[in-house]
């Protein structure tokens, strides 16, 4: 598990990261989500041990990374944005060159550098030099080098960029295959790989944390969505002073009837007041085609957390 407390960093006079907190547990593949200078890259360098924060502590399995930083590291994977590569070594030999930068035993080294070839599907390209292999290969050999020593943790920085639709594809498959062993963490400002790839989501705006959340609830709105065969001025007529209502917003017409968004009214829940309504329109002789939760997607939520007026969710 890693664990961030209320982690601060400034530079100078900015406040990059401001009093930040979170839990990761194992197996999960987590977005750090946030516009440029949101505090992602900074995140992700405390918890690499590379900068130490003002205030606050990282922990990874209980073990603070700034007390023992060279532990710490020996458990987690990074891919930079820009891994560095070795362009006049073959692939083979730069992975076993990271190896002995890991300091690992030599027959450790060479079963680790074939598991990883074989994980990564990039054994076809061991022995070709990385300067002549393409854009989503070189990406590829990048996650090779993060995973040699198997980490616990594995940290991604914008893994699909740069990347044409099939190496995208290629990417994903292999950071869910990952998953299966390793936490895997994501920072990108890609909404759709978040999306594509992830069980949660952390978005960082300005510094702080706004919103930490799985997707499956992030995705579940706070509104309802109705389809009956009532035009509005019958259906609003009908609702707008029920109890279990707050407001009532005509959407439409299709082929399917009229549709209609609810909000609940104070302390109800739409699990609480989807029987009330639909009783209430049964009983009146609607016909109710649909009454589903709204779902929202990931970049209307952004868009909403990065208004002006917004405040931090938890």
């Amino acid at each position: 598990m890693l664990k961030a407390q209320h982690l601060v960093r400034q530079y100078g006079s900015v406040t990059a990261v401001n009093n930040v907190s979170f839990e990761i547990d194992q197996q999960q593949i987590v977005g750090l989500l946030g516009h440029n200078g949101a505090g992602k890259t900074t995140i992700m360098k405390m918890m690499t041990g590379f900068l130490e924060p003002g205030s606050g502590s990282i922990s990874i399995d209980g073990v603070d990374v700034n007390q023992y930083t060279a532990a710490t590291q020996a458990r987690v994977g990074y891919l930079p944005e820009n891994c560095p590569l070795y362009l006049d070594m073959t692939v083979i030999d730069f992975l076993l060159y990271v190896t002995q930068l890991r300091h690992m035993p030599y027959r450790s080294a060479r079963r680790a550098v074939q598991q990883t070839l074989v994980r990564t599907d990039i054994g076809s390209k061991a022995c070709q030099k990385i300067q002549t292999l393409s854009r989503g290969y070189r990406q590829r050999v990048g996650v090779a080098q993060a995973i040699l020593s198997e980490p616990s943790i594995l940290i991604l920085d914008e893994p699909t960029n740069g990347l044409d639709p099939s190496q995208v594809e290629n990417m994903r498959s292999l950071i869910k295959q990952l998953a299966q062993t390793t936490t895997v963490i994501i920072s990108t400002h890609v909404l759709q790989e978040v999306s594509a790839v992830c069980d949660r989501v952390l978005i960082l705006k300005q510094g702080e944390l706004a919103l930490d959340s799985t997707l499956e609830n992030l995705q579940q709105g706070d509104q309802l969505l109705i389809t009956v065969d009532r035009p509005p001025e019958q259906l609003i007529a009908q609702l707008q002073d029920h109890v279990v209502v707050q407001t009532i917003e005509y959407l439409g017409q299709d082929q399917t009837g009229y549709s209609y968004r609810l909000s609940p009214a104070g302390s109800n829940t739409l699990v609480s007041i989807v029987p009330e309504i639909t009783r209430t329109l049964v009983q009146c002789g609607y016909n109710v085609t649909r009454i589903t939760p709204e779902r929202r997607d990931l970049e209307s939520i952004f868009r909403e957390i990065n208004l002006p007026s917004h405040v931090a969710l938890q």
